[in-house]
């Protein structure tokens, strides 16, 4: 099968697209033949040689994938050939990833696609949807009637966001850093879309959360605790996915004064349990079209590398030449 592999950790360049033998499902492991994957920051985060996980060697890079099963290993019981499936969580922990012609993933990491909802949307909706769910519920506990500022809407993860916490009731700011992304932010259900580059972010939330947000969800990598405390309501949370290495300032006394709390977390670390129920948010909001997955791009997976440079343009560089996912089909 074609797969695009690495044999050491590198830049983009390290990425090889070639032939690696096709896995034979094992245990409870199914065999999915791959039809769309989604690139994510992580997936750059461990080809450049983060040390978070023992890799196998080859390593297919990625997390993400969605298709079809083509055959069950022995233990398997909720999946069978010919089922459309989507899942998250590879990649990670010593598992081999997913940007491949075929995956081999055990079952408890995979998901029934909805009817209506194509290869490419379910790979896209993945690890950005769970996470935005594992945010939201298990972590700030969102409530219907609520408001929640993400700070960075039009990206991946921001633009889930604003979508699940409308699907749960909340009223929605975000910030974003042109007109077209605020417009964006708008269509996707924003209540309130803020320029942060030319207004003032608390000025222009005054209207819809005069005694604060609820909820404050940080997509960037240095997060600006003493402009974002000043912003929450009192027991106000702040949801962090981002900015391993960020080591900012922190206005204790105006946060715990407020009955704050702050909340950060890796959705790999969340149990299959978890990021189960997080799925079937996901696909019933999906079938409902509550949950548009935001797609850039769509690219051919022989074109991983390129892909991964685009990536990490605008993750590391801020580049603004993305707004979206990356998707890349076999």
């Amino acid at each position: 099968m074609k797969a695009a592999y690495i044999q050491q950790p590198g830049p983009p360049e390290a990425i090889v697209y070639g032939d690696l033998p096709t896995p034979e499902p094992r245990g409870s492991e199914v065999l999915v033949r791959v039809a769309a994957v989604a690139v994510n920051p992580i997936d750059t985060y461990i080809r450049g040689g983060a040390n978070y996980f023992t890799l196998p060697n080859p390593y297919i890079v990625g997390c993400d994938l969605a298709g079809t099963v083509e055959a069950v290993g022995p233990q398997v019981s909720r999946f069978k050939v010919g089922d459309r499936v989507w899942g998250s969580n590879q990649g990670l922990l010593g598992r081999q990833g997913t940007f491949a012609e075929f995956a081999a993933v055990d079952e408890l990491w995979l998901y029934p696609t909805p009817p209506g909802v194509t290869d490419q949307q379910a790979s896209a909706m993945a690890l950005v949807g769970i996470t935005a769910h594992l945010g939201l519920v298990r972590e700030a506990q969102l409530k219907s009637g609520q408001t929640l500022l993400v700070n960075g809407g039009s990206g991946g993860v921001g633009s889930t966001v604003i979508q699940m916490a409308k699907a749960l009731g909340a009223k929605v700011a975000a910030t974003a850093g042109s007109p077209e992304k605020l417009a964006q932010c708008q269509r996707l259900g924003a209540d309130l879309a803020i320029n942060y580059k030319t207004e003032n972010v608390a000025e222009r939330l005054v209207k819809l959360a005069p005694g604060g947000v609820n909820v404050y969800w940080e997509t960037t990598r240095e997060p600006d605790f003493d402009r974002i405390v000043p912003l929450l309501a009192p027991r106000g949370r702040i949801i962090l996915m981002a900015g391993r290495d960020a080591r900012p300032q922190f206005p204790v006394g105006p946060f715990y004064v407020k009955g704050c709390s702050l909340h950060g977390f890796v959705m790999f670390a969340a149990t299959a349990e978890e990021q189960r129920a997080a799925a079937e948010d996901i696909n019933r909001w999906l079938s409902e079209g509550k949950l548009q997955p935001k797609i850039d791009r769509v690219m051919p997976l022989s074109e991983t590398a390129a892909a991964h440079r685009l990536q990490e343009d605008n993750t590391l560089r801020q580049a603004g030449t993305l707004s979206g996912k990356i998707v890349l089909v076999p």
